[in-house]
């Protein structure tokens, strides 16, 4: 298929140097804030890439429910494919996609667990089913059919059929702890405006913009 005739011609905005915030973590929630008021679709789906013990990347998307200034915490059960990358290698990178607003944020840093304590205050916020889930899915394991998976949330349901359900000791958060942002934003003849937060030795961030 040739699809070279694909194209789009970024103008919705520019990024300058005078526009930053020194703290990329306030750049990023002005970006992300912008994002959910423009109502894109979960402006908190973010891409997380993990590296296997054989040095091979490993992409998918995750939903970020929270961040401050310790990082950004996303939930998984901790015998999946990615906290097992994780166990073997914290070093992560996330990719938040905003393409209506033609801007991308990358994200570099280490992904630590969160306490059990925010664990279970996630847990209990979430909807009954989805806790269920979390006791049903043996996430990133191969299964025979849906119908299996289906059944084992029912026998999980009746199980949990009156009162709190437990948080699984198999399931929490993990933060990842940035020491890089990079902010892109598109830009008309694909000279596009990138600039890279990285984090110093004394713990100050430096500011470089990138060549497109």
């Amino acid at each position: 298929m040739d699809i070279h005739a694909l194209r789009e011609e970024y103008k919705k905005g520019q990024l300058r140097r005078k526009d930053l915030q020194e703290d990329p973590f306030k750049q990023f929630e002005t970006w992300f804030q912008q994002a959910c008021n423009a109502e894109l679709l979960e402006p908190n789906a973010m891409t997380i890439t993990t590296v296997s013990p054989q040095g091979s990347p490993f992409a998918r998307t995750v939903l970020l429910k929270y961040f401050d200034q310790q990082g950004l915490v996303f939930f998984t059960n901790y015998k999946s494919r990615k906290a097992q990358h994780i166990e073997q290698n914290p070093q992560v990178s996330l990719l938040f996609t905003w393409l209506p607003l033609q801007r991308q944020v990358h994200i570099t840093g280490k992904a630590v667990k969160v306490s059990q304590k925010e664990s279970w205050e996630y847990f209990t916020s979430r909807p009954r089913g989805s806790q269920l889930g979390a006791w049903t899915s043996q996430q990133s394991e191969v299964i025979s059919s849906k119908q299996l998976l289906l059944m084992q949330f029912e026998e999980v349901k009746r199980k949990f059929l009156e009162g709190e359900i437990p948080l699984p000791d198999f399931w929490g958060g993990f933060r990842i702890v940035p020491d890089s942002f990079e902010f892109w934003q598109g830009c008309p003849n694909r000279l596009h405006d990138r600039f890279l937060y990285s984090l110093q030795d004394d713990q100050q961030w430096n500011i470089q913009r990138l060549s497109p």
